[in-house]
């Protein structure tokens, strides 16, 4: 749990405030801004293949303490880790990948879209049956009332049959 606070403390909050004032700094430079960009590209990456992977490297000892130490040495000052590790390890195999990547995307959004399409058509389906079995009970139902009226207004208009009082 404490590692958790600490990821998110050094990982998320510190950075994205320290993105935030290179922002909104008058005079932002281009390599400042390139730097965060680079940072947030690769929490990106990292975030995907911790949930893809987490049961195989969660069980490492200090596994969240190390992560903690990547973070920081990512956005640290006198490290700027995150330009070596972009320059030399994703940027490298982003290149080499990214038209497979990009194939990958394409296919997912249109799987996505095929199920969405699919999901709303059956709904549709659905919803109009549902529909039409309602009219169909409000007919019913008014048809019913219709019957009852009738009925009792028909007994209005027939004599009364009259009892005799019972003797005691």
């Amino acid at each position: 749990m404490i590692t958790r606070l600490l990821v998110l403390i050094f990982g998320y909050a510190y950075p994205a405030f320290e993105c935030f004032k290179s922002l909104e700094k008058n005079k932002v430079g281009v390599e400042e801004l390139r730097f965060w960009c680079q940072y947030w590209i690769l929490m990106a990456f990292l975030m995907v293949f911790e949930r893809t992977g987490e049961v195989l490297i969660s069980w490492f000892p200090m596994y969240g303490l190390m992560k903690v130490a990547m973070l920081v040495h990512l956005w640290y000052p006198k490290t700027k880790g995150t330009g070596y590790v972009y320059d030399t390890l994703f940027r490298p195999f982003m290149a080499r990948h990214e038209t497979e990547v990009d194939r990958k995307i394409q296919e997912i959004k249109a799987r996505i879209w095929d199920f969405i399409f699919k999901y709303c058509q059956h709904f549709a389906v659905m919803g109009q049956g549902k529909f039409f079995e309602m009219l169909q009970y409000l007919a019913n139902q008014s048809l019913k009332f219709k019957q009852a009226n009738q009925n009792s207004g028909s007994n209005n208009d027939s004599p009364r049959i009259r009892t005799r009082p019972v003797q005691t």
